[in-house]
């Protein structure tokens, strides 16, 4: 006879951060804050587009910004020279923030007079995509130089997105990326998924990404 036991986990192990995301996503919409979570992979340009969005929004809207990475405050320096209220958050050797570590982030940032923060998650097309922190939308940037087959080599990534940016359009000639595969891959995930092309370098798409915000905001 076997001398061990065999249990079955029903209850889903993200439950508990579920239900925290879902407390702080209703605290934050009592004090009228917007929490946008950027993901992508490393090198994929989030804080180049935040560096111009703030240039874009930040006469009309108060902006805040959480820099999440494993290590280095680079990205902290480049949003406060920005003119953002900045702050990094080191997660201690993990791919992702959770509710609670999105929680105490915003605790120290002070979000009660910002009309808008974005989270800027550590660069992985897996882990951040796993974990519910709480934001009022996910944002995926995907980048160019990486491939139009993302989509479907990353799922949940795009899944759990309901805006795609995909960045970097001024190296397309330089890179065999197939624009319309690429936004068939994201609508065959995920077909409510609004797409943008921009480059965070030249500005292009960037007007439309940011009155996209403004009607998230509005909504």
């Amino acid at each position: 006879m076997e001398d061990y036991r065999v249990i079955e986990v029903k209850r889903s192990i993200f439950e508990d951060n579920d239900a925290d995301a879902e407390r702080l996503r209703q605290a934050l919409r009592e004090e009228n804050t917007f929490l946008v979570n950027i993901m992508s992979s490393p090198g994929a340009g989030k804080t180049t587009l935040l560096e111009r969005t703030l240039e874009e929004l930040g006469g009309s809207l108060k902006i805040g910004v959480m820099e999440a990475d494993i290590d280095s405050d680079v990205d902290a320096k480049r949003m406060n020279d920005a003119g953002a209220r900045a702050i990094q958050i080191h997660t201690g050797g993990m791919c992702h923030l959770d509710a609670d570590m999105t929680r105490q982030g915003l605790k120290e940032l002070g979000t009660k007079d910002l009309d808008l923060v974005f989270l800027e998650n550590v660069g992985n097309l897996v882990c951040p995509a796993e974990f519910d922190t709480g934001a009022s939308a996910n944002v995926m940037l995907l980048s160019v130089p990486e491939g139009d087959d993302k989509p479907l080599k990353y799922p949940l990534m795009f899944q759990v997105s309901e805006l795609v940016l995909i960045n970097k359009t001024d190296v397309l000639p330089y890179f065999d990326f197939d624009m319309e595969a690429c936004r068939a891959a994201i609508l065959e995930r995920n077909p409510a998924a609004a797409v943008i092309p921009v480059s965070a370098k030249t500005g292009e798409g960037i007007p439309e990404w940011c009155a996209w915000l403004k009607r998230r905001i509005q909504s």
